[in-house]
């Protein structure tokens, strides 16, 4: 008797052109992804940049998914073949508050108008939050002053922070949906990957800062505080977060669980500074607590610096406010907490994905020089 064919695996990646959107595509359309092989359809709010990789889309879907309507119309006939979203979608303002209304209408239109139909075939949706799960809200200046994080290293089962989140909210929206459809949650730390187009683009923003520095002949000094420089961070490669969503989409024990998702490794910032004087040929500057320094005032005036490193190097046409993140870098960075998470719960499901962070630095900024994004 012949078998039943294996159903086809229609991945829609919202948020497409983010670091963690690029790695997706990358890693869905490789001959050994889990599940496929996969039909990749992506969702941006733009058209394609140039250096994005647009021959490994199937389709491109330019759409604001915070129109209801608009939403409805273009994905709702899809939704016969959409298997798999991958949600890396976010929309960013200081208020936790307004992040909530604004990232809640998206993921509520996106999954409203892929299920609306008796035929749609959705039957997993990936949803990427952070650790800003264990911290609370550090960026909305209410109430970024009154936080209570839990201890580090982070593990997936503490409650949740007794703090308004646009993280539960999304969460919530899923777990309603549960009846009809699996999910998995990711937690990645502070990413890193190859994007103009990610908000809180910490790779982007020191590297910017970096060549500022090196353009101009001023020293490459450390934008945060000692304790960052000396404590234990971890990040998150943008192809450790794609392989775990994947993997988790396609795993039957990985289904409706939350999972952490960093390289697996620890590193102080004074160690990642060494490796970013290294790659952009900058000298290395000790930490001096003495002297006061304000990364944000420091790179107010400089737009005009990039302008003329991007003109000189012929690259990819970028406006410095909109690829950096100044003010968050520097909240971050003079934070007293070591933002470490576990991954144990990763590994006794089966997830063994991993990067050496020291090493990935310098293969981020070599593929965003092959982007000529970077000089």
């Amino acid at each position: 008797m012949e078998q039943a064919k294996p159903r086809q695996a229609v991945a829609l990646i919202v948020g497409v052109t983010g670091m963690v959107g690029v790695a997706i595509t990358d890693a869905l359309k490789q001959p050994t992804a889990l599940g496929g092989p996969w039909t990749v359809y992506g969702v941006s709010r733009r058209s394609l940049p140039t250096w994005f990789p647009s021959s490994l889309l199937d389709k491109h879907i330019m759409l604001d998914t915070l129109n209801q309507q608009q939403t409805l119309e273009i994905l709702a006939p899809l939704s016969s073949q959409i298997t798999h979203v991958f949600w890396v979608a976010i929309q960013v303002s200081e208020s936790e508050q307004v992040c909530i209304s604004l990232n809640s209408t998206m993921l509520s239109n996106v999954l409203n108008a892929l299920t609306s139909s008796p035929n749609s075939k959705l039957i997993h949706v990936t949803l990427q939050t952070g650790t800003k799960q264990y911290v609370g809200p550090v960026f909305d200046p209410t109430l970024s002053t009154q936080l209570i994080p839990h201890d580090s290293p982070f593990i997936e089962d503490y409650p949740r922070l007794p703090f308004p989140s646009f993280y539960h909210a999304l969460e919530d929206i899923l777990a309603s949906y549960s009846k009809s459809l699996a999910y998995s949650i990711h937690r990645p730390s502070m990413i890193i990957g190859a994007s103009t187009r990610s908000y809180f683009n910490i790779p982007l923003t020191l590297a910017v800062y970096a060549l500022v520095c090196k353009h101009q002949n001023y020293p490459f000094r450390y934008v945060g505080n000692k304790y960052s420089w000396e404590h234990f961070w971890d990040v998150s490669d943008a192809r450790v977060i794609a392989e775990q969503q994947i993997w988790a989409s396609v795993t039957d024990k990985a289904k409706n669980e939350a999972f952490n998702c960093t390289n697996g490794d620890v590193f102080t910032w004074k160690m990642i500074w060494k490796v970013l004087c290294d790659v952009f040929g900058v000298e290395f500057v000790p930490f001096d607590e003495k002297e006061k320094f304000d990364v944000v005032e420091f790179m107010k005036d400089k737009g005009e610096v990039w302008d003329r490193i991007v003109e000189e190097n012929g690259l990819y046409k970028t406006k410095m406010e909109e690829i950096t993140c100044f003010g968050p870098l520097d909240s971050l960075l003079k934070l007293e907490i070591q933002l470490v998470c576990s991954m144990n719960k990763s590994r006794e499901f089966g997830f063994q994905g991993y990067a050496n962070t020291l090493k990935s630095i310098p293969e981020w900024v070599h593929r965003l020089r092959q982007m000529k994004i970077l000089p």
